[in-house]
């Protein structure tokens, strides 16, 4: 069955004039006439059959059709240029593969190690991108994901790399007004604390608190962050107490400038795992890929001396 899909020169058309909202600019960009991006907007919307911009005394706005149009198909015109880009550079030679990754743990504990891989495996490019949820993998480009959470996610073969141990951390002047020995105190005294919160895990306090036997009135109170870099840099500047894996803040806890504020930890009953597509789990590259991150984590739990 013939697909329904528009023609390409229309669709680019489109998303330069989108993108400008001035068939002159997306004219000047794809170094064409403008006569000639008024047709191709033209027979896109008589192959729609709707209306895509709005025609003003002062140019062009995008319906509210084209505007929710203009958002998938930029998307998509920028997924085939990264394919084809990729294609080009690497003529057909090698495999790609598209990492869905949680920011701090990859920027952090992936990232340092990622060179053994690419040392080992030269045919093979790995692209990473932020993702701090679950999504739809048919939704998207990737092939996996290196995800924080349970393992229950539908179509997906769960890797198990390891857990969370989190403990408080805050600076060292924040420290000062806790113990004036700058040693780490109780975790009642944690609880007279700014706590900052992470976005994602909305009661890794309370765990903490409880898993410590204390009752915290405000451990659901506190600014929110999305990222651990965020909650570290918080913290370095006095704002509160963070709940952070040490993993994430080596270089932090080794200068001085984040202290352990109490060394009570609590392992969080979620767990980083690599997430990998039924359909995709025969993958050579992503198999390779796999083996490595799986040996890694095998690693690093048995130097931690974790799970």
């Amino acid at each position: 069955m013939r697909r329904k899909i528009p023609n390409t020169g229309a669709l680019v058309a489109f998303e330069a004039a989108a993108r400008h909202e001035s068939f002159t600019k997306a004219a000047e960009d794809l170094a064409m006439t403008q006569s000639a991006v008024c047709r191709q907007i033209s027979s896109l919307e008589s192959y729609l059959g709707l209306p895509l911009f709005r025609r003003t005394r002062r140019g062009v706005k995008l319906t509210e059709a084209g505007l929710a149009y203009s958002r998938q198909v930029s998307a998509r015109l920028e997924a085939v240029e990264q394919d084809t880009l990729s294609i080009m550079a690497h003529q057909g030679r090698s495999a790609t593969l598209e990492l869905a990754v949680v920011p701090t743990f990859a920027t952090q504990w992936l990232m340092p190690r990622l060179a053994s891989f690419i040392a080992g495996h030269a045919d093979i490019t790995v692209n990473l991108t932020t993702r701090t949820r679950a999504f739809l993998f048919a939704d998207t480009q990737f092939d996996a994901a290196i995800y924080f959470g349970d393992a229950h996610w539908p179509g997906t073969e769960a890797h198990y790399l390891m857990r969370e141990n989190v403990v408080p951390v805050c600076s060292p002047r924040l420290m000062q007004t806790l113990s004036k020995s700058g040693k780490p105190v109780s975790p009642d005294a944690i609880a007279t604390l700014p706590l900052l919160q992470q976005g994602t895990r909305p009661y890794a306090w309370r765990h903490w608190f409880e898993s410590a036997g204390v009752q915290a009135a405000n451990d659901l109170a506190g600014p929110r962050y999305e990222l651990f870099s965020m909650l570290a840099q918080a913290a370095r500047h006095d704002i509160g107490v963070a709940l952070i894996p040490p993993m994430m803040i080596e270089d932090e806890l080794a200068s001085g400038r984040l202290v352990v504020a109490c060394t009570h930890t609590y392992a969080s009953s979620n767990a980083y795992y690599f997430m990998v597509p039924e359909q995709k789990a025969g993958m050579p590259a992503l198999q390779s890929f796999s083996e490595w991150l799986n040996d890694q984590a095998v690693q690093y739990r048995a130097a931690a001396g974790t799970d």
